[in-house]
């Protein structure tokens, strides 16, 4: 079994979209074994997406993913990471397939609904980040 991190971001929380979200997402095979509510710090959403500073999109990320709460989720279940990331769609909803998450409600690259790891190492570092070694050690 492989686990990934899902954050329901922002927007899917203003949407009132999260428990939709969170149907497709079992629905696809899921076990939700962590959930929590939370709102970054300045400080945790630039801890968070580190990797990106310095690239020219991270600060409207960083103020984005300010701008409310999120959900975060460690998910579980065979080939984790590329079933979520297929059930998420592309990063743009312009190139996202039909009856994906972000294709279905994603308005734009930044306000695109739901972040997915994008691999067994970073699935590793997001998971700790938000729920320590617990999450990690089932």
């Amino acid at each position: 079994m492989e686990q990934t991190l899902a954050i329901l971001k922002p927007d899917c929380i203003q949407k009132k979209l999260a428990g939709r979200v969170i149907a497709l997402i079992e629905d696809g095979g899921f076990a939700i074994l962590e959930m929590k509510m939370l709102t970054f710090t300045r400080q945790s959403a630039e801890g968070f997406y580190s990797v990106h500073r310095g690239k020219d999109f991270f600060n409207g990320l960083i103020d984005f993913m300010l701008s409310g709460p999120v959900i975060v989720m460690v998910l579980e279940r065979e080939g984790a990471i590329a079933a979520l990331r297929e059930i998420m769609g592309k990063t743009d909803p312009g190139q996202a397939a039909p009856g994906t998450i972000r294709k279905m409600w994603a308005e734009n690259t930044r306000r695109n609904i739901i972040h997915g790891s994008d691999g067994s190492g970073s699935a590793g570092f997001e998971i700790r980040y938000f729920f320590g070694d617990k999450a990690v050690s089932r």
